[in-house]
């Protein structure tokens, strides 16, 4: 008793199994989790250590280099990078594509241990390091916390109370708040008074660190009773700074802080990170959701919270919504699952109009268990619905009605020969289940290389490699039982018919006519489908490639760079005069704006996992542009870079938008190595000439940017030993005078302030009257004019950044495809090659390409070491089946046909052969070889029977057409909804078209190449 009989003779099982799958399959689509994008493990870590007074080259040779060597003997280490600037070391460090996110923690641990091994050799002044391993945390629903009229601090208390309440929302993970601008307390000492009296700034400061110091007065006994002594003397309000008592001991004169120094509140006029929303100062408030869940529900909750703390915002506040992945998602699944809908219907509408209405039915039911099944599957382990995972549904959909069409087919063909329901299900079970199995595994193995590839790009793909293996394999077991079932409830039995009855339509004879016309002329055949080859590489190399397309989110961001150098609330007044031009022109003239975000000192929060945050820059800013559509935001990207660029010609601009998967800093990079950064500047303005005389080259710049003046003073070190001034008072007393001398802490509350000693605004002098400061001279407690122990103060140019890759310096060029050319980065990369790789690189200096071409170069090189073993497993497989090589290499050398389609569909739809493209053509060669192995194992079926080898060609090639085409059809029909979407059009073109040529092809030269392989001799033509 085979599986057929056993589901026909046991109905019960049979309609038990169909129940579970189909409510076990209902159920778990329902708790299903949603995303916009599957998620993908971003591997790197940031190790920030501030060195505060360091140059950039003392920070690279005292801080980076024993940190990158501590860091390079981890064996998970793939790159380590950093940047090293003035005053801090920022390294990233980048681990292996093998390591998972159930691996990641416990590496990180190490790089702690080993980074606090290291740190103990670190200079004096510099601070421990800090590991920052959530660096790639995705904060899927983003608000900007806005008001005009209020305090930054007033903006952090409301921020601080909305992420007490959001944070107890089931499924958030982590609330985060960007653009607090640190409060200080500001104490500015007239110097002409401290000179006046002869104060000692240590002396000053060291009355304030004591006087608000927390320190322990202990508990006294009483009666049994232990009660606690705690003094007065705590600072409790500003004013009482100022009534500290600052006479000099012994003095009969009471000197309170407020005779000398001027103390009150500011904000800091260094901050790290500033917001604006719609032209106002904002916080940024980043919601990451926990993995796994429906991001719908949990942002619909978020949403709702929002609403009912709206009636405890203060008036003049505003939360506006910048980005909320619930919303994005809600919309994305729900237009695959109705792109999924529509692809079941094409499907079940082609069935019914080749195969009839009861043979449709059937079908139709068998596709929806199986899909219900593949729900399970997917509930099961883990895998949620997104872009990949539900596109990897339509993918399969046509597929899946492959093994249940050979055998409905089969069963009906021996109906009509006399046989009845039973012994028809059994005969073609028993003679096709082996044959089937192995072509799904066959089609299954074609995608093996996205699930086995271990990059960042097989990693985001992965989904789709695990949906097809789940949903192939339950196809075939419902093909040799589900599908019988139905068949014996649908079909009824016949009188036995002529078998010359079968297959004499029109389009059978037709067919039947061109096959016997090709296998006579088999020569002119092959050199047909030689020519067609050719034309097809020929085409190909016409198709324009890419790595991943734009995202459909119609979100764009404006990277700006001012020269290095720029104070912060410079950029800060620069972006926000940038930011009100855009929202005037909005307006004015309406282009369909939604939202307007900036962000000064560093990049926004990621809300999404393709978007990368630019690192902390004093000089940098960028704008967040959401518009109402992908139209209108393609005319607006191109208005605001034309107008910046001729409007505030004195910064840098990048306009980009969202990518799809994993996207470089630019599209373009070269990467200089060596030691020297003279030599390593000039060979970067070589390449940056060879790309400013390219048209399609824009935004050419390079990492190290610009160099930055310093004024060096030079200390006399007789007459400072003389004055007793060492170089630590000189430099104490040009940190005040300038920059403010951080002096102890103030506490208000549950904040903490900073201390902070300058002189006051009249007092502080700009660099032209330098000459006239006042240092104190700790040896001999009196002031000395600065001259007197400094003979000049000269400038010079220095390298305001210094970038490192791997442990070796290196600059890297960069540049991107012009927005208006419409162009690819590999049709700008094959024009500027060759001439930048021929500078002449002095000895010891090398040239790295990176960029789009180093991520899609190791996303392939990630997809093709699988593929070998792959196509030897297919291979190995289809020799298995028939016991045969010849057999074998007929089907195999049909799997080069699918290039001719594949060439023509690319080129008709102007689509890239991108990342996903690749995929589909490799999983066409598991599409063929299952075509193959129906055509081929009915071919052996008709030998059996005793028929010629010429007559068992023709016949089989006949009698399987028609579900070689049908599964054909159905797989191509069901990729209609996929070409209208950006992410997969590349790769449905692919398959509709690769499909349908070599469908047509291979039911050709297949029964070609196999009467050469076997010798088949030619009956005169009919």
């Amino acid at each position: 008793m085979n599986i057929a009989e056993f589901s026909i003779r046991n109905k019960v099982i049979s309609w038990l199994v169909v129940v579970l799958l189909a409510v076990g399959g209902a159920l778990s689509f329902t708790k299903l989790g949603q995303l916009e994008m599957p998620e993908f493990t971003i591997k790197n870590a940031l190790v920030i250590t501030q060195y505060p007074g360091a140059s950039a080259d003392q920070v690279e040779e005292e801080v980076t280099l024993g940190l990158e060597d501590a860091i390079q003997q981890m064996p998970q280490l793939k790159h380590v990078t950093s940047i090293n600037a003035a005053g801090v070391s920022q390294i990233e460090v980048q681990m292996k594509d093998s390591f998972d996110k159930t691996e990641l923690p416990q590496v990180w641990d190490e790089l702690r241990r080993r980074v606090s091994d290291a740190s103990q050799a670190l200079p004096a002044g510099a601070y421990a390091p800090i590991v920052i391993d959530d660096f790639s945390d995705v904060y899927g629903y983003m608000l900007t916390l806005s008001g005009d009229g209020f305090s930054n601090r007033e903006l952090s208390n409301q921020a601080d109370y909305l992420r007490r309440e959001l944070v107890l929302i089931p499924g958030i993970k982590k609330i985060a708040v960007e653009g607090k601008i640190q409060e200080q307390v500001m104490v500015e000492f007239s110097q002409q008074k401290l000179v006046a009296m002869g104060l000692s700034p240590d002396y000053l400061y060291g009355l304030l660190q004591t006087q608000n110091g927390v320190s322990n007065a202990g508990k006294a006994l009483l009666n049994g009773n232990r009660i606690r002594l705690h003094p007065t003397g705590e600072f409790t309000d500003i004013n009482d700074l100022q009534r500290v008592i600052v006479s000099p001991p012994g003095s009969t004169e009471l000197v309170y802080l407020g005779d000398i120094a001027k103390v009150y509140k500011a904000d800091t006029d260094t901050p790290q990170t500033m917001f604006h929303s719609q032209g106002k100062p904002a916080l940024s408030i980043g919601i990451s959701f926990m993995s796994g869940v429906n991001v719908v529900e949990v942002s619909q909750a978020i949403t709702t919270k929002i609403t009912e703390l709206n009636h405890f915002m203060p008036v003049g506040m505003e939360l506006t919504s910048l980005y909320n992945q619930g919303a994005v998602v809600d919309v994305a699944v729900s237009g695959f699952l109705v792109n999924l809908a529509c692809s079941v219907v094409i499907v079940i509408a082609v069935l019914l109009l080749t195969m009839g209405l009861r043979s449709g039915v059937l079908m139709g039911a068998v596709l929806l268990i199986t899909i219900l099944g593949t729900f399970i599957g997917m509930r099961v382990l883990g895998i949620q619905l997104q872009s990949i995972s539900l596109g990897a549904l339509i993918i399969a959909l046509g597929m899946l009605v492959d093994n249940a069409i050979v055998v409905t087919d089969g069963i009906l063909v021996g109906i009509r020969k006399g046989l009845t329901r039973l012994e028809a299900a059994k005969t073609i079970v028993n003679q096709t289940q082996w044959p089937l199995l192995g072509a799904t595994a066959i089609a299954i193995i074609a995608f093996a290389p996205i699930g086995l590839s271990d990059d960042a790009s097989g990693e985001f793909c992965g989904s789709l490699f695990t949906i097809l293996l789940l949903s192939l394999s339950i196809s075939w077991l419902t093909a040799i039982s589900i599908t019988p079932f139905f068949c014996h409830m649908l079909f009824k039995n016949q009188e036995n018919g002529a078998a010359s009855e079968l297959y004499q339509g029109v389009g059978f004879r037709l067919y039947r006519g061109l096959l016997d016309a090709a296998i006579h002329h088999r020569a002119i055949t092959i050199l047909v489908v030689i020519a067609l080859m050719g034309s097809a590489m020929f085409g190909m190399g016409k198709v324009k490639k890419v790595f991943f397309p734009q995202s459909a989110t119609p979100i764009y961001m404006v990277d700006i760079w001012m020269p290095e150098g720029t104070d912060v609330l410079r950029t800060q007044q620069f972006v926000n005069n940038i930011e009100q031009h855009l929202l005037d022109r909005e307006a004015q003239r309406p282009s369909g704006m939604v939202n307007l975000t900036s962000v000064v000192g560093q990049g926004a929060q990621r809300f999404v996992l393709e978007y990368v945050p630019e690192k902390s820059y004093a000089a940098y800013g960028q704008l967040l542009v959401e518009m109402d559509s992908l139209d209108n935001m393609g005319a607006h990207m191109a208005a605001v870079q034309g107008w910046l660029r001729s409007d505030y010609p004195e910064a840098e601009y990048r306009v980009k938008t969202l990518q799809n998967g994993p996207s470089p800093a630019a599209k373009i990079e070269a990467r200089f190595y060596g030691d020297d950064p003279q030599v390593l500047r000039a060979l970067a303005a070589q390449a940056e000439l060879v790309l400013e005389h390219e048209p399609l080259a824009d935004n050419i710049r390079h990492n190290w940017r610009n160099q930055t003046l310093m004024v060096r003073p030079q200390l006399n070190l007789s007459d400072a030993r003389s004055a007793g001034v060492s170089k630590q008072d000189l430099d104490a007393a040009l940190l005040r005078n300038f920059s403010g001398q951080t002096v102890g802490v103030y506490r208000d509350g549950s904040h903490q302030l900073p201390i902070v000693a300058r002189s006051p605004l009249e007092e502080r002098l700009g660099l032209d009257g330098i000459d006239k400061l006042q240092v104190w001279s700790s040896s001999n407690n009196t002031y000395v004019p600065v001259r007197q122990v400094v003979s000049a103060f000269q400038s010079e140019w220095e390298n305001p950044i210094i970038m490192r890759r791997d442990r070796r310096r290196v600059i890297t060029v960069m540049a991107d495809p012009a927005l208006e050319q419409g162009a690819t980065s590999d049709a700008l990369l094959v024009k500027i090659r060759d001439q930048i790789e021929a500078i002449d690189l002095p000895a010891g200096y090398q040239l790295e390409w990176g960029g789009e071409y180093e991520m899609s170069t190791e996303a392939d090189a990630g997809v093709q070491s699988s593929v070998p073993f792959g196509f030897l497993a297919m291979f190995v497989i289809t020799v298995l089946l028939f016991n045969s090589v010849r057999q074998a290499a007929a089907i195999w050398i049909c799997v080069p046909l699918s290039m001719v389609g594949v060439a023509a569909g690319l080129l008709l739809f102007d689509a890239a052969l991108s990342f996903m493209a690749i995929l589909g053509i490799l999983s066409l060669s598991g599409m063929v070889i299952k075509n193959g192995i129906v055509l081929v194992d009915q071919i052996n079926v008709e030998q059996g029977l005793g028929k010629s080898p010429y007559q068992a060609v023709i016949d089989s090639a006949v009698s399987r057409v028609r579900p070689v085409v049908m599964a054909a059809l159905t797989t191509m029909l069901g990729m209609l909804p996929l070409l209208s979407d950006a992410f997969f059009q590349s790769l449905s073109v692919v398959i509709f078209f690769g499909l349908g040529f070599a469908t047509l092809l291979t039911l050709v030269i297949l029964p070609v190449c196999y009467s050469l392989f076997f010798r088949i001799k030619v009956k005169p033509a009919l």
